[in-house]
């Protein structure tokens, strides 16, 4: 986000500057308007040109095809054929990717920009689209209060056409235009946009070399296929201190242009609007939102509403018995196809992916909801960027990651269609993940190159994952902390539950099972969570209005909640440690020491995994860094309970209280676990048979970059406020914590080494920027809304933190003062000499040396 707020910054200040530099450079020339008037007498009859003859427009030598715009080609030429009965009627215009340029980090059949549009009768022969943007919508177009509305927004025309021709018939009129200059250029809202061109440093369209492939006619849709030709911001070296936005692509580079092909859907949204569903914080979906105002309303409101995709019986009948409780097929089943570029070994693990969500539907009432297909390749009616078509597609690209977007009708929350990304890169993220967390448990994890079954099987969780979304389900980080720590490691709890309940969740993978526990379930699957979650959002409610439909689905949520498996844990809380990404259990404490007894076990055997004859340490280092970063989010998932704030998601008619501070007692387990595991070095990281191999440094920096990250997360501003508002009595204190983090880093006996003494400088560093901490903002989260932080920001100068920072930095120079006569080594005397010095200094005020 940081990122491009910067590059927004950028563009804003260097066209402010070009602003300023034409002004200054540009000569205003007084002209005599009389010297240039056109005197000629005009005549008054005459009319500009209009429509002519439809078979003077389209001729005989015209191919033409037919679907929701009738689509000619005459000659050079492209046209559009609009039926009056499509005006007016909501659009979605989905563009895409369909071949890129290397080296930008796009790939072809990834989406550029969606947009709602309409067509629109203008005047004097005039066509228009019109962008459609719901931001505020009234219920009921028969009350005054819906023409307000109207009148506030007003939707921008985005390009106008000159009718060419005019077919009548009986029952229809239709409107012919000429398209070929619009879909040839660099139109916004078809095309790459002026923020994206920035990013790719692309200047202005190539007319001579841009041009449309094809448009194809469909039912519901279009189909346009373009080639755009850019040439490039021109190569310079820039004097300016501001950075300039975007990167330049290495064809673009070479060639000073670069050529890519987009693809535009151009889809008809459902004449009868699916019925909303609306949003509730206690289960997570992705949402519409829009203001709502509603005459019967003392408020502007909002109308909050959740994505999903239309399943509906085949008929009466069958509505009928599913609410018997039958399951039945929907009359549209979701159906993902797999990109024939995916290579083939790897399909049907996707489909497997795919169909591994159909126990979830039946819960919900339906049989065979969702399946995964192969693309059939020699049906050349279909198109992979057609918008009717949900895909996964596959990138030939070395990102480790993959994703699940949707489209959705944005009146009414129908998801339209997805096309999920994978990039061949994910089996190498997937790789380190199993190695590090499974390679203790799981032999098969003990190999660079996975075995194509285990890969297989990995992919598929991960289609699985991805899938989810599309169906309109966010990340569930609290799911795993419903699962006890123990029965992690019980071999048949495990395989009847999984070890987290919800796929949704980031639990990798059961890096808590020991060896001995004979447990070999340890990838997520669909679970309790999910399951419950497709019942709430895909269940056909029988009821006799909105607000009866709401009453019962929260009841079904009240019963659900009564087991902690169905609860939804936010993936945006900063401040409850049930909420963490890639954790498990209900202890992070207990969790996270057994995750480290198994790194324990597979550190050294890292370089016989990795080893390769021929080749370099490049994968030892690769996978030593893994399991470090391992060992990070443990120390992170421990710290997030200091200062932790429980949020149960509730309505007023549940029992208990939304907030509640992290137990005291947890508080100080969490302190003690990082006392033990970070502030107290360790050294069995530093294995010199693995370091010696892949860096010339002896790793020191490895340590003290785990002490300072968890230092700092503790003591983190936002920590201390939350410390600061529930310290005052029972709860965990901002003074309690300083001592119990001293104990370990300041106070432990013996002779300190190099990492005591780094770690004692961070302290105290950290200490001394406390004194004068300024005001910061405690993140928090809206109660009852799907998303929106709301903060509170906090004077700390104002507060005890400087006054108990202060008390504690006068103890800690008597202690540097007291250890610096009686060293242990010339090196410790000088280390307490420079500790009391630096903190008499910051006492006293005095920043100079």
């Amino acid at each position: 986000m940081l990122r491009y707020l910067i590059i927004i910054f950028c563009i804003l200040f260097i066209s402010q500057v070009n602003f300023a530099q034409r002004n200054k450079k540009e000569v205003v020339k007084v002209v005599d308007a009389s010297a240039k008037r056109d005197t000629t007498p005009k005549d008054k009859s005459a009319k500009s040109e209009g429509p002519k003859p439809y078979k003077t427009v389209i001729d005989s030598s015209a191919v033409s095809q037919y679907g929701l715009i009738t689509v000619h080609r005459v000659k050079e030429k492209w046209y559009f054929e609009i039926s009056d009965s499509i005006l007016n009627r909501s659009m979605m215009a989905v563009t895409r990717y369909s071949k890129t340029a290397a080296g930008g980090g796009i790939y072809g059949g990834e989406e550029v920009k969606r947009q709602m549009l309409h067509w629109e009768k203008g005047p004097a022969n005039k066509l228009f689209i019109r962008s459609n943007t719901i931001v505020v919508n009234s219920p009921d177009s028969s009350k005054p209060i819906f023409q307000s509305v109207l009148n506030s927004n007003s939707d921008p025309i985005i390009a106008s056409f000159d009718i060419k021709a005019i077919k009548t018939s009986a029952n229809n009129k239709s409107y012919v235009i000429d398209v070929t200059d619009y879909f040839n250029g660099d139109e916004q809202s078809f095309g790459l946009g002026s923020v994206r061109k920035q990013l790719l440093k692309l200047k202005s369209i190539q007319k001579e070399s841009s041009f449309i492939n094809r448009i194809s006619a469909y039912p519901i849709n279009i189909e346009i296929r373009t080639t755009k030709t850019y040439d490039i911001v021109p190569l310079s070296i820039s004097s300016s201190p501001s950075p300039s936005p975007g990167n330049y692509l290495p064809s673009g580079i070479d060639a000073g242009f670069v050529t890519m092909e987009l693809n535009t859907s151009i889809i008809l949204l459902p004449k009868d609007v699916m019925k909303k569903r609306m949003f509730d914080n206690r289960v997570g979906y992705f949402f519409n939102q829009r203001g709502l105002f509603d005459e019967n309303s003392q408020k502007a409101d909002k109308e909050t509403f959740v994505v999903r995709w239309r399943l509906e019986p085949k008929n009466d009948a069958d509505k009928q018995r599913q609410l018997k409780g039958e399951l039945i097929e929907p009359a549209k089943p979701i159906v993902f196809y797999i990109d024939p570029a995916t290579p083939v070994k790897w399909r049907k693990y996707l489909i497997d992916g795919v169909n591994d969500w159909n126990v979830a539907f039946e819960n919900a009432g339906w049989k065979n909801a969702i399946r995964g297909e192969n693309w059939p390749v020699n049906d050349t009616t279909m198109s992979l960027e057609d918008a009717r078509f949900s895909v996964i597609r596959y990138f030939a690209a070395d990102i480790q990651n993959a994703y699940g977007p949707n489209v959705s009708d944005p009146r009414s929350g129908e998801i339209l269609e997805s096309h999920i990304g994978w990039y061949h890169n994910i089996m190498r993220l997937l790789r380190n993940w199993y190695m590090i967390q499974a390679g203790a448990t799981d032999p098969r994890a003990g190999k660079i190159e996975f075995d194509d079954e285990l890969m297989g099987e990995l992919i598929r969780f991960v289609s699985s994952h991805e899938v989810g979304h599309t169906l309109g389900l966010r990340h569930n980080m609290g799911a795993s902390s419903a699962t006890p720590v123990e029965k992690l490691r019980d071999k048949n709890w495990v395989a009847a539950n999984g070890h987290t309940s919800s796929i949704m969740d980031y639990a990798r993978f059961n890096y808590v099972a020991q060896p001995e526990d004979g447990v070999t379930d340890l990838y997520p699957r669909i679970g309790d969570y999910d399951k419950w979650a497709i019942k709430w959002g895909y269940s056909n409610i029988n009821s006799s209005s909105e607000e009866d439909e709401r009453s019962q689905l929260n009841k079904m949520i009240i019963e659900a909640y009564k087991n902690p498996r169905l609860h939804f844990g936010t993936e945006i809380s900063q401040y409850d440690p049930r909420f963490q990404t890639e954790d498990l259990g209900d202890n992070a404490m207990k969790a996270s020491a057994y995750g480290i007894k198994n790194l324990q076990r597979i550190l050294p055997k890292l370089v016989e995994w990795s080893n390769k004859d021929g080749q370099s340490y490049a994968e030892l280092e690769e996978v030593y860094d893994a399991l470090i970063g391992q060992y990070r989010r443990y120390m992170g998932h421990v710290a997030k309970n200091v200062g932790g704030v429980y949020d149960d998601p509730m309505t007023s008619d549940m029992v208990g209280q939304p907030f509640r501070p992290v137990p005291k007692a947890t508080q100080k387990e969490a302190v003690s676990f990082l006392n033990k595991y970070a502030f107290t070095a360790p050294l069995w990281l530093m294995d010199m048979n693995i370091i010696s191999k892949i860096r010339p440094e002896s790793g020191i920096e490895v340590i003290n970059s785990i002490q300072e990250s968890a230092l700092n997360t503790v003591l983190s501003p936002d920590k201390l406020i939350r410390l600061m508002e529930f310290g005052n009595k029972d709860g965990y204190s901002v003074d309690e914590l300083l001592t119990d983090l001293e104990s370990t880093i300041i106070l432990k006996g013996g002779e300190t080494n190099i990492y005591d003494r780094n770690l004692q400088k961070i302290y105290i560093s950290k200490m001394i920027s406390l004194l004068t901490p300024g005001s910061q903002s405690s993140i928090g989260i809206s109660v009852g809304t799907p998303s929106g932080r709301k903060p509170l920001t906090v004077n700390l100068n104002d507060s005890d933190v400087p006054s108990i920072v202060r008390g504690h930095l006068t103890k800690l120079r008597k202690i540097a003062s007291a250890r610096a006569i009686e060293p242990r080594s010339a090196v410790e005397k000088y280390h307490y000499d420079d500790l009391q010095m630096r903190i008499y200094k910051a006492l006293k005020g005095d920043k100079g040396d």
